[in-house]
């Protein structure tokens, strides 16, 4: 027997809700802002440890995304228990995720092997080839994550990382910046991510008020 269509659409935007509000643009904002801020810290604390110390950042902002869905989004939009299908999306969605960064963390060694135990012209080399696998992972993990979610947003944020490593080694090559251009690029796409997420966000409160129970029910 199929479900009345009602709580299909419901199901549906109860679930694009969860990524329209604002609060996965600007998780993904604070995850971008690592690659801005760690190579600055790599001098002092080594690329392991200087990228290792944003995991606990990184948990606790994921409860305080939890905390924030589930005190200030739900009273005003309520709350649904999803379906199968879009539990299925979720945990591929989770699974694109942990891909990203395994390929991401492999690509790191990789690059510490080309670029810092060759010569500068093979490094430089190296830089680009690795920068535009980088930026070319993180699209087709951006884009397949929009196509699960039906999120063409995430096309979006998909094509500014392609580009973001690239313009980075750019910058880094004929106009000097530090760190393979990172610290710029990086902090510039975390910006705009975290801006864009909070916008949304401000909207989502504004114009959803809190839902009132009334008593008895």
């Amino acid at each position: 027997m199929k479900e009345p269509v009602s709580i299909r659409s419901a199901e549906r935007k109860a679930f694009q809700t969860t990524v329209t509000d604002g609060l996965w643009a600007i998780f993904i904002g604070c995850f971008l802002l690592e690659f801005a801020i760690a190579p600055l810290l790599s001098s002092s604390m080594g690329d392991f440890w200087s990228a290792f110390i944003f995991l606990p950042f990184f948990g606790l902002l994921y409860l305080l995304i939890h905390l924030v869905r589930k005190n200030i989004v739900a009273p005003r939009i309520g709350t649904f228990k999803l379906g199968k299908p879009y539990q299925k999306k979720q945990f591929i969605f989770n699974l694109v995720m942990v891909a990203i960064n395994l390929v991401i963390f492999a690509l790191g060694l990789v690059a510490f092997y080309l670029t810092v135990k060759t010569s500068v012209v093979n490094g430089k080399v190296a830089g680009v080839v690795i920068n535009g696998i980088f930026g070319l992972v993180i699209f087709l993990g951006f884009s397949a994550s929009a196509y699960i979610l039906k999120y063409p947003r995430l096309y979006v944020y998909g094509s500014l990382m392609l580009l973001a490593p690239l313009v980075g080694e750019w910058l880094y090559t004929y106009h000097g910046a530090l760190h393979h251009g990172y610290p710029i690029v990086f902090g510039f796409s975390s910006g705009l991510l975290i801006l864009v997420g909070l916008v949304s966000f401000v909207c989502l409160v504004k114009n959803h008020p809190v839902i009132e129970i009334p008593d008895g029910e």
